[in-house]
């Protein structure tokens, strides 16, 4: 167990109108700040948490693909790679962009081993479901990553089918990057199933903080320069496709203007890294509460001087947002409530 290691990062509160608020319940988490070099700046709780890296793993299970000259061989446009990378809403454009993904590799959804589900849009912008829908393989927002894992098999002429099984080549081949980018040995990479079904790993927080640190420097990268920098750009150049409308990553990648990537993953973790700062940014909610991630994020962003003018105002929903009950009366609020260590 490594809670006993995690600090109070996010507290909610509740309070009846002219009362004042009380704070009602406390998330405890860590944070970790590291280099180019991996050596950790700044710290809240314990830098070195276990923890399952979720989808903030998407970039670098897209780097045996790129490393082998994948993009080249099938003439993935930027947009598309940006796909591979990310966690989208299942908006008309994500689907539109797999499905030229699955086109240029002579796939097609049926092939994608995700499974389905109500696209993150209608949460992300508080609308109703509708009860007339039916989803395919292609809204889940996982299925670019997986059209990637598709893509790979084509590249190297293996079977598709069961490609998220551990044993298959593709996934053994992104367990052993992994161990690599972690600086780890595979057998110590605690492996899990992901939400899509494909293998997962945990590693201590500062390695992933690590991992976006070299994201950021993009070609710059001593080892995979020319792939992070693909990587990179089109996260960058293509948040939206990363992302979704009213999404954590497509407000980040914004704010930051080029300078910042950015990835959630699911259970409350999020990564960042910051291209002029060199530095990388991994911060987990270790009760896996979502709504009090970002507001963590905000305080560490803001505690390491990045927030300028425009940064706050694109990303003030996150710093101290509100709490409503059903009939929309403010009852309280989630507000940050650590401080970031030197190391």
């Amino acid at each position: 167990m490594h809670t006993m290691h995690t600090i109070p990062l996010v507290a909610s509160t509740r309070g009846y109108p002219g009362s004042g608020n009380v704070v009602e319940n406390v998330h405890m988490g860590s944070v970790a700040v590291v280099d180019r070099s991996g050596k950790l700046l700044y710290s809240a709780g314990e830098p070195h948490y276990m923890t399952f890296t979720r989808s903030a793993l998407k970039p670098f299970q897209a780097l045996p693909f790129l490393l082998a000259g994948g993009a080249d061989r099938f003439g993935f446009s930027r947009p598309e790679l940006a796909l591979l990378c990310a966690s989208h809403s299942g908006e008309e454009s994500h689907v539109r962009t797999v499905q030229a993904i699955l086109a240029k590799i002579g796939l097609d959804e049926s092939q994608l081993e995700c499974g389905c589900g109500v696209p993150l849009y209608y949460e992300a912008l508080g609308l109703a479901v509708p009860p007339e829908r039916s989803w395919t393989a292609l809204h889940h927002n996982c299925s670019g990553k997986h059209s990637g894992f598709l893509a790979w098999c084509r590249l190297h002429d293996v079977p598709a089918e069961g490609y998220v099984e551990q044993s298959h080549p593709l996934q053994q081949a992104i367990r052993a990057r992994m161990g690599e980018l972690a600086g780890m040995p595979e057998a110590d990479l605690p492996v899990g199933m992901d939400g899509c079904s494909a293998p997962n790993y945990a590693m201590p927080l500062s390695r992933l903080a690590h991992m976006f640190a070299r994201l950021a420097q993009g070609g710059a990268d001593p080892i995979y320069g020319s792939a992070m920098g693909e990587l990179f750009d089109a996260m960058t150049g293509h948040p939206d496709l990363v992302s979704g409308q009213a999404r954590c990553d497509l407000a980040y990648m914004s704010a930051g203007a080029g300078d910042w990537v950015a990835k959630v993953g699911a259970d409350a973790v999020q990564t960042i890294g910051v291209r002029s700062a060199g530095i990388g940014i991994a911060i987990k909610i270790a009760d896996g509460a979502k709504h009090t991630l970002q507001t963590a994020t905000y305080a560490v962003l803001d505690q390491l001087g990045l927030l300028g003018q425009q940064q706050r105002l694109l990303l003030e929903d996150y710093r101290q947002p509100l709490l409503t009950n059903v009939r929309g009366t403010v009852v309280g609020d989630v507000r940050a409530c650590f401080k970031l260590q030197r190391a």
